[in-house]
């Protein structure tokens, strides 16, 4: 069996990262989207909401699977037999950071990470835009599946 893995945040979810995870669940037989657990610091979603959200926007696709992590990625690869990850580029600043993971990641225990090219529609996307957006009332609805907007919505609205 074919295994990769999706890491990130996932604070929220959006639909550019949706578009990889689509991409890697039609090219591996198993797909793990990784969401990481990281206590120094506050997300605006805790982790069970994300895992249910990302769980209810990948459901069609069958092979994908969604759970959290803490720690380094390659052990979470380790302990579920994944040789793979794969990760989004959206330019040339992500490639810069994220060529140094890969070769770090490969070094530690042989893990190979593909890049794949973002969608040219969500290049300028990311989590952080969109709760940025989102908090000063703007529209979202384009950039995230309506899962998300209704839950951005009753998040926000509770500050």
């Amino acid at each position: 069996m074919r295994r990769a893995v999706c890491p990130g945040s996932f604070d929220p979810i959006t639909n550019g990262h949706l578009d990889i995870i689509a991409r890697a669940s039609r090219l591996y037989d198993e797909v793990y989207v990784a969401v990481m657990i990281n206590k120094s610091k506050k997300g605006l979603f805790e982790i069970d909401q994300r895992i249910q959200l990302i769980r209810e926007v990948t459901s069609e696709y069958g092979n994908v699977r969604v759970e959290s992590f803490h720690g380094l990625l390659v052990d979470f690869c380790k302990q579920r037999d994944i040789p793979a990850i794969v990760k989004g580029l959206r330019a040339v600043s992500d490639f810069d950071y994220e060529l140094q993971m890969a070769q770090m990641n490969n070094g530690l225990t042989g893990v190979e990470t593909l890049f794949v090219p973002t969608n040219p529609t969500y290049s300028f996307l990311s989590s952080s835009l969109v709760k940025e957006v989102a908090a000063w009332g703007g529209d979202v609805s384009h950039l995230v599946p309506p899962q998300v907007v209704e839950a951005l919505n009753e998040r926000l609205a509770r500050d």
